[in-house]
């Protein structure tokens, strides 16, 4: 199978929400979305840096994107982003839950959660339940992972507020990106269950050039090895625009099917999209369901999903 952007549908009429966007992957899925007649919204935590990335994107697509405030590791900050959006919109066509950190040095998130799992999963669970009420008739809620989540064997409870103490950060990326696809599996059979019009599927950029990997490093202080991630990355990875397919592939292909995890096509570290399976453990209903559970009772937020009138 062959697909590049030109194949993304028209998508005039339609508001998508994109997490992370004012760089890499969700900047390259903003661009696409709005090139191709979406209203998108721009969440990220930086006002300046989204400012500078609305600026680009509008002289690049030729429409202004809007820029939505929105710090997944403050749970505050996503309940007060949510309701803007549900004040604003009558509906929410496309979820992109793309923002993430990748293996910093132990920081917690404003609510005392390991930041890793905090942010990348628990951020976007409580974003996602927030916004049900505005995904119906036919929405899509992406939830990117990596296929690092088939590099550890489980989740627990205790690991949503790891201590400093035995901290592992690859790990802990690990947990939280296992965590984003048990949500998303775990979200499409509850969708189905209830007969609710809402497609929950999953995409991963294999490796792509993006400022993730740098990241981590930065945050330490190690300059050295930020720089040796920067120049590895330049010439082993694929670019951030390649890296976007599988989420605008998953965002906007018309026969998806619900549950799908699309990634690259060759051997999932590059190349033209498609689907691919999870780990076993990314498929195990009973983990997903006790990780609902959890989610629950640490955002506060409960997701019921209910038929559309």
């Amino acid at each position: 199978m062959t697909w590049s952007t030109a194949d993304i549908p028209d998508l005039t009429g339609k508001t998508a929400l994109v997490t992370g966007a004012t760089s890499g992957l969700g900047y390259e899925t903003a661009l696409e979305l709005l090139r191709h007649g979406a209203d998108v919204l721009i969440a990220a935590r930086n006002p300046q840096k989204a400012s500078q990335a609305a600026e680009t994107l509008t002289a690049k697509a030729g429409k202004p994107p809007t820029v939505l405030e929105l710090d997944l590791a403050d749970l505050a900050s996503v309940e007060q982003a949510a309701n803007e959006v549900l004040k604003q919109y009558d509906a929410v066509d496309v979820l992109i839950n793309n923002a993430g950190v990748m293996a910093p040095p132990y920081r917690q998130t404003v609510d005392g959660f390991e930041l890793q799992l905090g942010t990348n999963h628990l951020g976007h669970f409580a974003l996602t339940g927030r916004l049900l009420p505005l995904l119906r008739h036919g929405s899509r809620v992406v939830t990117v992972s990596s296929f690092m989540h088939k590099t550890v064997r489980g989740i627990s409870r205790q690991d949503l507020r790891q201590p400093a103490a035995g901290y592992r950060k690859w790990e802990s990326y690990g947990k939280s990106k296992l965590a984003n696809l048990l949500f998303m599996l775990e979200l499409d059979r509850r969708a189905r269950a209830a007969g609710a019009q809402l497609l929950s599927v999953g995409a991963h950029p294999g490796y792509a050039s993006t400022h993730l990997q740098a990241a981590g490093p930065e945050l330490a202080g190690r300059d050295l090895q930020a720089r040796l991630w920067r120049a590895g990355t330049r010439l082993l990875a694929q670019s951030a625009a390649a890296g976007a397919w599988p989420s605008l592939y998953a965002a906007t292909y018309p026969d998806l099917r619900p549950g799908s995890y699309v990634g690259p096509g060759f051997f999932e570290y590059r190349g033209t999209p498609k689907v691919v399976l999870p780990s076993r453990t990314a498929q195990d209903p009973e983990l997903a369901k006790r990780l609902w559970e959890w989610s629950v009772e640490a955002t506060g937020v409960d997701p019921v999903l209910t038929v559309p009138n």
